[in-house]
């Protein structure tokens, strides 16, 4: 069998495959804690479950949907955009998808020709790249140093755009660092994407997980030429805790929409029906269980953060959102006797029994992205692992 030359070039995703690699240790009785996938472990909030079932009996989950998304959801979320953006678009100003990650598939598919480039700060969400290059973009890497707070400057930016560059992708707050951008510096990378007609897609999935005083400024108010170039993506997964509803959003461009609405409808039709139902109650209601399980993650990462800060050879900033944790442990590798970060997680699986993502995924090798989206007593206990794997190995290289 001969596979397509974008098949055997694809890299599979590092979360995933580490989740399942975790996963199939479990099932042989292996007491395995994973840190690996980015998934809230509370049950989706009850008012969403309640109305999802609602649905189901009103028979209204049972046939086809408009690919765009119900005309009820795409309005709940123009008025969620409003109320948390205090922007104003149209509804045909918006596609839902199944999840955000295909709404970033579709509109690579929409935006990009052969050869166009798209620039990705580094460290970088895993599918970022695969999706330019599976539109037959060329993703372009900068650098965004630990020591700059892993974020990227206009100078940067400006030292790595070509007549070729179509878009840049700012996820703020980020995966995998937590990093989120002020509004003087989203301002300023605005108006350099402006000035040179380059598309922003603003990745706000965890714009509403922000910790400890932090603020969460949305690149698409800051100006209406900056809003004008930015197609916001985001969804309900996160924030929800909804990630196996599948349901995300894309808003912007009516040309550009419209061109994602036309590639979802010859790739999957519509996003599961009565999901729809659940994330029309997700945005319009009751909204104190989001704020109980931001409170979690605060807590969780305040209290985690300074046993793995502890861990020998360990370096690492403090994220601001999202949910992950992602040292530097290039010293620790060195210590412990292992050449490669890829080598290092193995040996935290097989030994420690504690699953982590490797960095390499996210384009930074020298680190590993720690889920902390998951119970405290499974943090604790995985912290104490990882600690306790890297003594004994310094012990005895």
């Amino acid at each position: 069998m001969v596979l397509s030359k974008r098949a055997e070039k694809l890299e599979p995703s590092v979360t995933l495959a580490a989740s399942a690699k975790a996963k199939a240790l479990k099932d042989q009785g292996i007491d395995v804690l994973s840190l690996t996938v980015g998934e809230p472990d509370f049950f989706t909030p009850k008012n969403i479950r309640a109305a999802a079932i609602d649905a189901i009996e009103a028979g209204k989950v049972s046939f086809y949907t408009p690919t765009a998304g119900i005309p009820e959801l795409r309005k709940a979320i123009t008025n969620y955009i409003e109320a948390f953006y205090g922007l104003s678009y149209d509804t045909n100003q918006v596609i839902v998808t199944d999840g955000a990650k295909f709404a970033l598939y579709t509109l690579f598919q929409a935006l990009l020709d052969e050869a166009d480039e798209v620039i990705i700060p580094v460290p970088y969400w895993v599918s970022y790249a695969e999706q330019i290059r599976l539109a037959e973009g060329t993703p372009v890497f900068v650098e965004a140093t630990q020591q700059a707070g892993f974020k990227v400057t206009v100078s940067q930016l400006e030292a790595a755009r070509t007549n070729k560059t179509k878009a840049i992708i700012l996820n703020s707050p980020a995966n995998p660092t937590g990093a989120i951008y002020t509004k003087e510096e989203l301002l300023a990378i605005g108006e350099w994407a402006v000035a040179h007609d380059i598309w922003i897609i603003s990745d706000d999935i965890y714009g509403r997980l922000v910790y400890n005083g932090h603020e969460f400024t949305p690149i698409a108010t800051l100006s209406d030429a900056i809003r004008k170039q930015t197609i916001i993506i985001n969804g309900v997964s996160k924030t929800y805790a909804m990630t196996g509803w599948r349901i995300g959003f894309a808003v912007g461009d009516q040309r550009i929409i419209g061109a994602m609405i036309d590639i979802a409808s010859q790739a999957t039709s519509n996003p599961p029906a009565v999901s729809q139902y659940a994330a029309v109650e997700a945005l319009t209601g009751n909204q104190d269980s989001i704020e109980v399980m931001r409170q979690a993650f605060e807590q969780r990462l305040n209290d985690l953060y300074p046993l793995i800060a502890a861990i020998p050879g360990f370096t690492l900033t403090k994220p601001q959102g999202a949910f992950y944790l992602f040292p530097n442990v290039k010293e620790a590798i060195t210590m412990c006797g292992y050449e490669t970060i890829d080598a290092f997680v193995e040996g935290l699986l097989v030994e420690a029994h504690v699953a982590v993502v490797t960095g390499a995924g996210f384009g930074a090798p020298d680190y590993l992205r720690i889920s902390y989206a998951t119970d405290w007593d499974t943090l604790a206990e995985a912290a104490k692992r990882i600690h306790d794997f890297v003594e004994n190995k310094r012990q005895n290289v």
